[in-house]
Protein backbone atom coordinates (compact mmCIF):
# COMPACT_ATOMS: atom_id res chain seq x y z
CA UNK A 1 0.00 0.00 0.00
CA UNK A 2 1.47 3.25 -1.03
CA UNK A 3 1.36 6.13 1.66
CA UNK A 4 1.97 9.67 0.69
CA UNK A 5 4.66 12.03 3.30
CA UNK A 6 2.39 13.73 5.96
CA UNK A 7 0.62 16.83 4.98
CA UNK A 8 2.92 19.70 5.93
CA UNK A 9 2.99 23.89 5.39
CA UNK A 10 4.67 23.00 1.98
CA UNK A 11 2.01 20.41 1.21
CA UNK A 12 -0.72 23.21 2.37
CA UNK A 13 0.77 25.86 -0.21
CA UNK A 14 1.02 23.77 -2.71
CA UNK A 15 -2.30 21.61 -3.41
CA UNK A 16 -3.95 25.16 -3.94
CA UNK A 17 -0.89 25.92 -6.64
CA UNK A 18 -1.52 22.31 -8.23
CA UNK A 19 -5.23 23.43 -8.83
CA UNK A 20 -4.38 26.44 -10.56
CA UNK A 21 -1.58 25.15 -12.82
CA UNK A 22 -3.80 22.62 -14.33
CA UNK A 23 -2.89 19.41 -12.46
CA UNK A 24 -4.83 16.48 -12.60
CA UNK A 25 -6.04 15.50 -9.22
CA UNK A 26 -7.83 12.57 -7.76
CA UNK A 27 -9.64 12.49 -4.26
CA UNK A 28 -12.09 11.13 -2.62
CA UNK A 29 -15.27 11.49 -0.18
CA UNK A 30 -14.66 10.05 3.84
CA UNK A 31 -17.91 10.31 4.80
CA UNK A 32 -18.15 7.91 7.58
CA UNK A 33 -16.63 10.05 9.88
CA UNK A 34 -13.86 7.37 10.77
CA UNK A 35 -10.57 8.50 11.18
CA UNK A 36 -9.10 4.77 10.68
CA UNK A 37 -11.18 4.44 7.28
CA UNK A 38 -9.85 8.03 5.98
CA UNK A 39 -5.97 7.22 6.63
CA UNK A 40 -6.55 3.80 4.71
CA UNK A 41 -8.46 5.70 1.84
CA UNK A 42 -5.40 8.66 1.87
CA UNK A 43 -2.91 5.74 2.29
CA UNK A 44 -4.20 4.85 -1.20
CA UNK A 45 -2.25 8.26 -2.62
CA UNK A 46 -5.07 9.96 -3.32
CA UNK A 47 -4.19 13.90 -3.42
CA UNK A 48 -7.50 14.87 -1.71
CA UNK A 49 -9.60 14.09 0.57
CA UNK A 50 -13.18 15.57 1.37
CA UNK A 51 -14.95 15.03 4.63
CA UNK A 52 -18.28 15.57 3.93
CA UNK A 53 -20.52 17.13 6.93
CA UNK A 54 -23.27 17.89 3.73
CA UNK A 55 -24.49 14.79 3.44
CA UNK A 56 -21.99 11.58 5.34
CA UNK A 57 -22.06 10.58 8.86
CA UNK A 58 -20.00 13.40 10.53
CA UNK A 59 -20.76 15.95 12.56
CA UNK A 60 -18.20 19.02 13.26
CA UNK A 61 -17.33 16.84 16.92
CA UNK A 62 -15.64 14.61 14.67
CA UNK A 63 -13.92 16.49 12.71
CA UNK A 64 -10.56 17.25 14.08
CA UNK A 65 -9.44 13.39 13.88
CA UNK A 66 -10.70 13.13 10.25
CA UNK A 67 -8.71 15.77 9.46
CA UNK A 68 -5.64 14.89 11.10
CA UNK A 69 -5.66 11.26 9.66
CA UNK A 70 -5.99 12.86 6.16
CA UNK A 71 -3.22 15.05 6.60
CA UNK A 72 -1.29 12.30 8.12
CA UNK A 73 -0.89 10.03 4.54
CA UNK A 74 -0.32 13.58 2.77
CA UNK A 75 -3.53 14.12 1.32
CA UNK A 76 -4.75 18.14 1.17
CA UNK A 77 -7.64 17.51 3.96
CA UNK A 78 -10.82 19.57 2.50
CA UNK A 79 -14.59 19.73 4.56
CA UNK A 80 -17.75 19.97 2.76
CA UNK A 81 -19.97 21.87 5.47
CA UNK A 82 -23.89 21.37 5.54
CA UNK A 83 -24.25 25.26 4.08
CA UNK A 84 -22.36 28.28 3.18
CA UNK A 85 -22.86 30.15 6.09
CA UNK A 86 -19.78 32.25 7.61
CA UNK A 87 -20.16 30.16 10.60
CA UNK A 88 -20.29 26.52 8.89
CA UNK A 89 -16.97 27.69 6.67
CA UNK A 90 -15.05 29.54 9.92
CA UNK A 91 -15.48 26.78 12.34
CA UNK A 92 -13.86 23.96 9.69
CA UNK A 93 -11.16 26.33 8.60
CA UNK A 94 -10.45 26.91 12.64
CA UNK A 95 -10.47 22.46 13.14
CA UNK A 96 -7.67 22.60 10.64
CA UNK A 97 -9.41 22.20 6.71
CA UNK A 98 -7.17 23.46 4.47
CA UNK A 99 -9.93 24.38 1.75
CA UNK A 100 -13.98 24.42 1.90
CA UNK A 101 -16.16 23.30 -0.63
CA UNK A 102 -19.37 24.83 -0.78
CA UNK A 103 -22.55 23.48 -1.56
CA UNK A 104 -26.25 24.56 -2.69
CA UNK A 105 -25.10 28.34 -4.18
CA UNK A 106 -26.78 29.67 -7.23
CA UNK A 107 -25.61 32.96 -8.07
CA UNK A 108 -22.38 34.71 -8.55
CA UNK A 109 -23.17 37.00 -5.72
CA UNK A 110 -23.94 34.25 -3.45
CA UNK A 111 -20.32 32.75 -4.15
CA UNK A 112 -18.89 36.03 -3.40
CA UNK A 113 -20.11 36.49 -0.25
CA UNK A 114 -18.95 32.54 0.44
CA UNK A 115 -15.72 32.80 -0.77
CA UNK A 116 -15.00 36.02 1.51
CA UNK A 117 -15.58 34.05 4.82
CA UNK A 118 -12.49 31.93 3.52
CA UNK A 119 -10.09 34.66 4.54
CA UNK A 120 -8.58 36.90 7.24
CA UNK A 121 -9.25 40.78 6.55
CA UNK A 122 -8.60 42.34 4.62
CA UNK A 123 -8.87 39.99 1.79
CA UNK A 124 -12.49 38.74 3.64
CA UNK A 125 -14.15 38.22 6.74
CA UNK A 126 -13.10 35.11 8.40
CA UNK A 127 -13.31 35.82 11.88
CA UNK A 128 -9.27 35.69 13.55
CA UNK A 129 -8.47 33.46 16.33
CA UNK A 130 -5.02 32.78 16.51
CA UNK A 131 -4.68 29.33 18.92
CA UNK A 132 -6.93 27.71 16.29
CA UNK A 133 -5.72 24.85 13.99
CA UNK A 134 -6.18 26.71 11.05
CA UNK A 135 -3.83 29.74 12.29
CA UNK A 136 -1.23 27.05 13.36
CA UNK A 137 -2.10 27.17 16.79
CA UNK A 138 -0.98 30.58 17.83
CA UNK A 139 2.72 30.07 15.95
CA UNK A 140 1.26 32.79 13.15
CA UNK A 141 1.09 36.28 15.36
CA UNK A 142 -1.48 39.03 14.02
CA UNK A 143 1.07 40.53 11.47
CA UNK A 144 1.50 37.38 9.39
CA UNK A 145 -1.83 35.75 10.01
CA UNK A 146 -2.99 37.25 6.31
CA UNK A 147 -0.49 35.04 4.73
CA UNK A 148 -2.52 31.99 5.23
CA UNK A 149 -5.17 33.49 3.00
CA UNK A 150 -2.69 32.51 -0.02
CA UNK A 151 -2.83 28.65 0.86
CA UNK A 152 -7.12 28.37 1.00
CA UNK A 153 -8.74 26.13 -1.82
CA UNK A 154 -11.74 27.59 -2.61
CA UNK A 155 -13.85 24.95 -4.48
CA UNK A 156 -17.81 25.89 -5.51
CA UNK A 157 -20.45 23.37 -5.89
CA UNK A 158 -22.54 23.68 -9.49
CA UNK A 159 -25.93 21.69 -8.99
CA UNK A 160 -28.57 24.21 -10.31
CA UNK A 161 -29.33 25.60 -13.56
CA UNK A 162 -28.91 28.91 -12.34
CA UNK A 163 -24.84 28.45 -11.27
CA UNK A 164 -24.43 26.91 -14.77
CA UNK A 165 -26.06 30.38 -16.26
CA UNK A 166 -23.86 31.90 -13.87
CA UNK A 167 -20.58 29.68 -14.09
CA UNK A 168 -18.03 32.25 -15.85
CA UNK A 169 -19.07 34.93 -13.49
CA UNK A 170 -18.65 32.24 -10.54
CA UNK A 171 -15.14 31.03 -12.15
CA UNK A 172 -13.95 35.19 -12.57
CA UNK A 173 -14.71 35.45 -8.90
CA UNK A 174 -10.83 35.90 -7.18
CA UNK A 175 -10.28 33.25 -4.18
CA UNK A 176 -12.57 30.34 -6.63
CA UNK A 177 -10.75 27.99 -7.38
CA UNK A 178 -12.16 24.62 -8.53
CA UNK A 179 -16.18 24.90 -9.91
CA UNK A 180 -17.34 21.32 -9.04
CA UNK A 181 -20.35 19.48 -10.58
CA UNK A 182 -22.31 17.21 -8.72
CA UNK A 183 -23.63 15.21 -10.80
CA UNK A 184 -26.90 13.57 -9.35
CA UNK A 185 -27.75 17.19 -7.64
CA UNK A 186 -27.53 18.74 -11.26
CA UNK A 187 -29.04 16.13 -13.21
CA UNK A 188 -31.63 16.40 -10.85
CA UNK A 189 -32.45 20.09 -11.18
CA UNK A 190 -31.64 20.27 -14.90
CA UNK A 191 -35.00 17.33 -14.88
CA UNK A 192 -33.17 14.81 -16.08
CA UNK A 193 -32.22 12.44 -13.38
CA UNK A 194 -29.34 10.29 -13.47
CA UNK A 195 -29.21 10.54 -17.11
CA UNK A 196 -25.18 11.41 -17.35
CA UNK A 197 -25.52 11.13 -21.31
CA UNK A 198 -28.76 13.31 -21.87
CA UNK A 199 -27.48 16.44 -24.37
CA UNK A 200 -28.97 19.21 -21.58
CA UNK A 201 -26.64 17.64 -19.05
CA UNK A 202 -23.57 17.54 -21.22
CA UNK A 203 -24.05 21.08 -22.75
CA UNK A 204 -23.78 21.53 -18.79
CA UNK A 205 -21.01 19.94 -17.95
CA UNK A 206 -19.01 21.57 -21.66
CA UNK A 207 -20.35 25.44 -19.96
CA UNK A 208 -18.87 24.68 -16.58
CA UNK A 209 -15.50 23.30 -18.32
CA UNK A 210 -15.34 26.25 -20.64
CA UNK A 211 -15.76 28.79 -18.04
CA UNK A 212 -12.83 27.34 -15.93
CA UNK A 213 -10.68 27.53 -19.15
CA UNK A 214 -11.41 30.95 -19.27
CA UNK A 215 -10.36 32.09 -16.26
CA UNK A 216 -7.72 29.77 -15.01
CA UNK A 217 -9.72 27.60 -12.91
CA UNK A 218 -9.93 23.96 -12.19
CA UNK A 219 -13.00 22.24 -12.96
CA UNK A 220 -13.99 19.53 -10.48
CA UNK A 221 -16.72 16.38 -10.41
CA UNK A 222 -17.44 13.35 -8.87
CA UNK A 223 -17.87 9.90 -10.33
CA UNK A 224 -19.02 6.83 -8.93
CA UNK A 225 -18.72 5.00 -12.98
CA UNK A 226 -14.97 4.21 -13.55
CA UNK A 227 -15.93 3.88 -16.85
CA UNK A 228 -16.74 7.79 -16.80
CA UNK A 229 -13.38 8.84 -16.07
CA UNK A 230 -11.64 8.62 -19.36
CA UNK A 231 -14.41 10.99 -21.34
CA UNK A 232 -14.68 13.14 -18.39
CA UNK A 233 -10.83 13.71 -18.28
CA UNK A 234 -11.01 14.10 -22.13
CA UNK A 235 -14.22 16.84 -21.56
CA UNK A 236 -11.13 18.77 -19.36
CA UNK A 237 -12.06 18.11 -16.24
CA UNK A 238 -8.95 17.71 -13.67
CA UNK A 239 -9.95 17.88 -9.93
CA UNK A 240 -11.87 14.54 -9.78
CA UNK A 241 -13.39 12.60 -6.98
CA UNK A 242 -13.07 8.84 -7.44
CA UNK A 243 -15.94 7.85 -5.01
CA UNK A 244 -16.24 7.64 -1.21
CA UNK A 245 -15.77 5.44 1.80
CA UNK A 246 -19.10 4.55 1.76
CA UNK A 247 -18.93 3.69 -1.66
CA UNK A 248 -15.65 1.79 -1.56
CA UNK A 249 -17.32 -0.01 1.29
CA UNK A 250 -20.47 -1.35 -0.67
CA UNK A 251 -18.13 -2.23 -3.92
CA UNK A 252 -15.72 -4.09 -1.62
CA UNK A 253 -18.34 -6.26 0.56
CA UNK A 254 -20.20 -7.09 -3.06
CA UNK A 255 -17.65 -8.18 -4.72
CA UNK A 256 -16.04 -10.34 -2.01
CA UNK A 257 -19.67 -12.07 -1.52
CA UNK A 258 -20.00 -12.71 -5.13
CA UNK A 259 -16.70 -14.21 -5.67
CA UNK A 260 -17.49 -16.46 -2.39
CA UNK A 261 -20.78 -17.65 -3.76
CA UNK A 262 -19.26 -18.11 -7.14
CA UNK A 263 -17.68 -20.51 -5.54
CA UNK A 264 -20.19 -22.80 -4.41
CA UNK A 265 -21.06 -25.84 -5.80
CA UNK A 266 -23.25 -26.10 -8.65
Amino acid sequence: MAHNPPMTDTARTSIRRRILAGETLFGAWTDMASPAATEITGSAGYDWLIADLEHGAGTEAELIPVLMAAELTGAAAFVRPQSGERLRIGRALDLGAAGIMVPRLDTAAQVEEAVSFLRYPPDGVRGVALRTRGARLGTVGHAEVRTLNRDIVGIIQIESPGAVREADAIAAINGVDVLFVGPADLSHSLGVPGQFSDATYLAALDAVVAACRAHGKAAGILLYDHAAFGPHLARGFTFLGVGSEGSFIAEGARAALASARAGLPG
